[in-house]
């Protein structure tokens, strides 16, 4: 039954494309910045539109909206973990359902809200980011006066290029917080000052409670149209963590992250530049951490398919000695889950990597990636670790720096406005430092994408 719904709604809203012809407003990553409050003068409105703008109690100034997501994946991994563990030798399917309700009452009062579902089908021990039947996932208002919004509830946070904290977009389930924010908006300047608490997945219904044992206080800005550098971000973030683990110590942890971001498009070339440098405790240790990263590219419009070279690298720092009361290793607090693509194989710390890449345009709707990826330790007295900061391997005992090479790819087909497909595939050889601390194997990953959005 559940799949025969589905498909109806995959054939429902793909032939409903032309309706975002006029007055068309774009899917965002964070569903709750969308705003349909256009169509109120919007005369044709067919079904679809009254479903994203009706009036409440015949009230102009009392409107609501709803909408959601249906994504299904199949993935594919040989030699997951380079072989050590169990292993899904013949795939698994992740499914993710959302859906929000989104009500004004009025210029000053918003209440949106968010369900979650993730699911999974021949997946062995899943966690719970992968499977996480229902949950409240969004549960917030909004009062808003001029420039200013005061906002509370459980909420999901994004930042910048989501370096340190993201929606966590790829893997099945999103994240979220439990935070109060106070937002300022004017034309070219965002500042948010914001105080909450880290959601964490637990398999079951309604049952991701508000977790007091990881903190997350700040401040982020953002600036644009400034001249010569286009776009600045600036951000302070601190967290407090009951128990984190590094390959060193495993204790209580507050941390302090100070950063900046400048980025921009001068014609064809686009460039990203972002440096963080972190302060604090892990127990007894004082934290010294940094991470500076480039990430820059430019499209060739006048040959065909018009590709785009992309160059990325980063320095992330790692930990130089061990038994010390010093911790060097860098914390990406709350990034993207896939950070180095949807295999998500190597989280951002103690590393360094050289990311070249090209992208071809086939049309307005398909476009190619190909990349490749070198790794290596940034410290020989630190280990591997996982997107989630969780260790993967230690790195005593060892002094290779190498870890290993990755070629991926990327196929992207935007069906329309509502229906988006992509497939990808990745090739992991690992290379000294796997090789003495893991099994070694090669993986091949592949993935393959289905996402509705209404």
């Amino acid at each position: 039954m559940k799949e025969r719904v589905t498909y109806f709604l995959l054939f429902y809203f793909s032939i409903q494309s032309g309706i975002t012809a006029q007055n068309k407003v774009a899917f965002e990553s964070l569903r709750y910045n969308e705003d349909y409050s256009v169509l109120a003068q919007d005369s044709t409105r067919n079904f679809y539109k009254q479903t994203k703008y009706f009036r409440i109690l015949d009230k102009p100034q009392l409107y609501g909206s709803i909408g959601g997501e249906i994504r299904s994946q199949y993935l594919y991994y040989e030699n997951e973990n380079w072989g050590d563990g169990q292993q899904d030798d013949n795939g698994f399917v992740l499914n993710r359902l959302l859906f929000h309700t989104d009500f004004h009452l009025g210029k000053h009062f918003r209440l949106f809200s968010q369900l979650q579902s993730s699911t999974s089908i021949s997946r062995i021990d899943p966690n719970p980011v992968e499977e996480n039947p229902i949950d409240l996932h969004q549960l917030f208002f909004d009062v808003a006066l001029d420039q200013l919004t005061f906002r509370a509830g459980r909420q999901e946070l994004s930042y910048g290029s989501q370096r340190l904290i993201s929606v966590r977009e790829n893997p099945n389930s999103r994240q979220a917080f439990d935070a109060l924010k106070l937002i300022y908006k004017n034309h070219d300047t965002k500042i948010d000052l914001l105080y909450g608490y880290y959601v964490r997945n637990q398999k079951g219904n309604f049952n991701d409670k508000v977790n007091d044992a990881t903190k997350l206080w700040g401040t982020y800005t953002t600036f644009k149209n400034i001249q010569l550098l286009q776009n600045i971000d600036a951000y302070y973030l601190g967290i407090e963590k009951e128990n984190t683990e590094f390959d060193d110590i495993s204790a209580k942890e507050t941390r302090h992250s100070i950063g900046s971001r400048v980025w921009g498009k001068l014609d064809k070339f686009s460039y990203d530049l972002e440096g963080v440098y972190q302060f604090g405790k892990v127990d007894y240790k004082n934290i010294n951490a940094w991470t500076f990263s480039i990430n820059s590219s430019y499209q060739i419009t006048s040959i065909k398919f018009e590709p785009t070279i992309g160059l990325k690298t980063e320095y992330i720092s790692g930990d130089k000695n061990y038994d010390d009361g010093k911790l060097q290793t860098f914390n990406p607090l709350f990034p993207k889950g896939a950070y180095f693509g949807q295999a998500s194989l190597i989280g951002p710390s103690n590393l360094i990597d050289v990311h070249p890449s090209v992208e071809l345009v086939f049309s307005e709707k398909i476009s190619f990636t190909i990349d490749y990826d070198i790794f290596w330790r940034a410290s020989t007295n630190d280990g591997l670790y996982h997107a989630n900061t969780s260790l993967l391997y230690s790195g005593k005992n060892t002094s290779e720096k190498h870890i290993g090479n990755q070629l991926g790819f990327l196929l992207t087909y935007e069906i329309n406005s509502f229906l988006f497909f992509k497939t990808e595939g990745t090739w992991f050889d690992p290379n000294g430092f796997l090789k003495e601390v893991s099994t070694g194997k090669e993986i091949l990953f592949f993935a393959s994408t289905v996402s509705l959005k209404f």
